[in-house]
């Protein structure tokens, strides 16, 4: 019997929600349902909200610091759920992943320095290594039977041009791949023979289905994780994104120390009170509501792929290994990226991500988000029906 009421609809207006509150401003509209921004519409463990409740009624918010109990809950949480066995002072804290990725950059590369990335990938990416005057070096992705590879070729060509970085989206955003053990044993041994660091960003580690297995590349050998920064939160997985809390795994003391010297410079000590908090409580309490989860995402994804091949045949599902996104495959409707927008946003009243928002490789795509209740997914791809109709 489920325990969980993933079915319940949670009206989120008026709660300056970027997903539901800001279509105007970067759709130009507010009347489109919004299935775009990678949050869920779903409430978390009530564990973690009765953690906040509880720290709420004491009613004293003064400096709050990550205790070792925090840190407890991470450690096991990494070897229950992936395996991975770390120490406690490997633990590194912020406020989000992008954070990181922004404070890893600066640790490790100088500007003009070439930082590699693998499009099409999270826009902030992109972002991030350009707004600190870092080069960005891409290794496009490889789409075979709509399903993306690694071309091995030009990943170690592109590592031969002096790359310091790279930067590794493991689950993949926005195509949903879960890289496997001999990929990423491929990854890790070429950027250890050029001497280039690992930024795997694994923040939707925990929501992989079936058959497929998350793996840390840090996890797989020692000298992978002398060379991997680590970034995770609980923040997908519970969908805790407005607490800002992360956590980065460096075991090599060195870089640890580098990282901090960053973190110190930019005047960050520690996480929010409610950030540890609701961390701390979803890592400990948070395993059967995951599971339950994972399998209304696994009936959302079948239902939309069902309806999309049946109602829209042209449209390629990529169906994902993990995450909780959809990329979808317009190529075949034979229209521009600024008509699928406009037919989206128009005639579909559905606000999706622009596949082109996520570099090279994206023209012809659409992301959209599935993690919501039976009924809302439903009525969305009603929209999306409508649209190309």
């Amino acid at each position: 019997m489920k325990k969980f009421d993933f079915d319940q609809i949670i009206n989120r207006e008026n709660t300056s929600s970027v997903k539901w509150g800001l279509t105007k401003e970067v759709f130009g509209t507010n009347d489109v349902l919004p299935m775009w921004v990678a949050d869920m519409d779903f409430e978390p463990p009530s564990e973690v909200k009765n953690a906040l409740l509880d720290r709420v009624q004491h009613g004293v918010f003064g400096y709050t610091y990550p205790s070792s109990s925090t840190a407890d809950s991470i450690k096991q949480w990494l070897q229950n759920r992936h395996s991975w066995k770390v120490e406690s002072d490997w633990i590194q804290y912020n406020l989000g992943v992008v954070p990181s990725i922004a404070a890893a950059i600066e640790a490790y590369t100088a500007p003009g320095d070439k930082v590699m990335l693998q499009s099409p990938v999270y826009a902030p990416f992109f972002e991030m290594v350009k707004k600190n005057n870092r080069e960005v070096v891409n290794s496009p992705l490889k789409l075979v039977d709509n399903r993306f590879e690694i071309d091995f070729t030009d990943f170690e060509n592109r590592l031969k041009e002096g790359v310091k970085l790279f930067l590794l989206c493991n689950p993949h955003n926005p195509g949903g791949r879960v890289w496997t053990k001999e990929e990423l044993q491929k990854i890790g041994e070429l950027c250890y023979q050029y001497n280039c660091l690992i930024l795997s960003d694994e923040i939707h580690s925990d929501l992989v289905f079936k058959t497929n297995k998350h793996i840390p590349i840090a996890s797989l050998n020692n000298k992978f994780n002398e060379i991997t920064i680590t970034c995770i939160a609980p923040t997908k997985t519970f969908n805790l994104a407005g607490l800002q809390a992360s956590a980065v795994i460096i075991s090599n003391k060195e870089l640890r120390n580098d990282f901090q010297k960053v973190l110190q410079r930019q005047g960050f000590y520690s996480l929010p009170t409610f950030g540890a908090i609701g961390m701390e409580a979803a890592y400990q309490h948070g395993d059967s509501w995951l599971n339950e989860l994972l399998e209304y995402l696994h009936e959302n994804i079948a239902t939309a792929k069902s309806f999309i091949e049946k109602h829209l045949p042209s449209i390629k599902v990529m169906e994902p290994e993990g995450t909780y996104l959809l990329w979808l495959n317009c190529r075949e409707l034979d229209l521009g990226d600024e008509e699928i927008r406009e037919r989206l946003l128009y005639k579909g009243k559905l606000a999706l991500e622009p596949g082109k928002k996520y570099g090279p490789g994206g023209e012809g795509f659409v992301r959209m988000n599935i993690a919501c209740p039976r009924e809302m997914l439903l009525d969305g791809l009603e929209r999306l029906k409508k649209a190309f109709d």
